[in-house]
C-alpha cells in the first residue's frame, strides 16, 4: 500500500498531515532558497548571504535557526579567531533535498512563461 492508498480507499489522513506539515516547513519564504545554497556548497554565514540575494541578515539568522531546530541543517562553532560558525545539510536535510528536486525540476518544467502577445483585434 503507497501513502495515498487506504484499506477503505479513503484518504489517509496521517500521510496528509505528515504532507501539509513538509510543505509547511519548506514553504515559508525562503528556507527552500537557504536550503539549497546549503546543498551547493554554502557553509559560512557570508556564503548564505551571497548565495540567496535578497535575504535580510535578520530573515537568514531566523531561517538558519529554524531549520537547525527542525534537523535539517547543523551547525558548528570552529573556535578559532575569530570563532566561525559553519552550516551544512544534515542527513535529514540532504534527504528532503533529494525529494525536492523532482518538485524543483517540474516546477522548471511547468513554470508559467510570459503571457503570449495576444493578436490586435480588428
Amino acid at each position: 500500500m503507497t501513502f495515498h492508498e487506504t484499506a477503505d480507499s479513503g484518504i489517509d489522513a496521517e500521510a496528509c498531515t505528515a504532507f501539509q506539515a513538509v510543505l509547511e516547513q519548506v514553504g515559508r519564504r525562503w528556507t527552500g532558497a537557504v536550503l539549497l545554497a546549503a546543498a551547493r556548497g554554502a557553509r559560512r554565514f557570508t556564503d548564505y548571504r551571497r548565495m540567496v540575494p535578497g535575504i535580510s541578515d535578520r530573515l537568514l539568522s531566523q531561517r538558519l535557526k529554524e531549520m537547525e531546530s527542525l534537523g535539517l541543517i547543523g551547525r558548528e562553532v570552529v573556535p578559532s579567531t575569530p570563532v566561525q560558525v559553519l552550516y551544512r545539510p544534515s542527513a535529514r536535510g540532504t534527504e528532503l533535498l533529494a525529494v525536492l528536486e523532482p518538485l524543483i525540476a517540474y516546477g522548471l518544467r511547468h513554470a508559467p512563461g510570459p503571457p503570449a502577445a495576444s493578436a490586435p483585434v480588428r
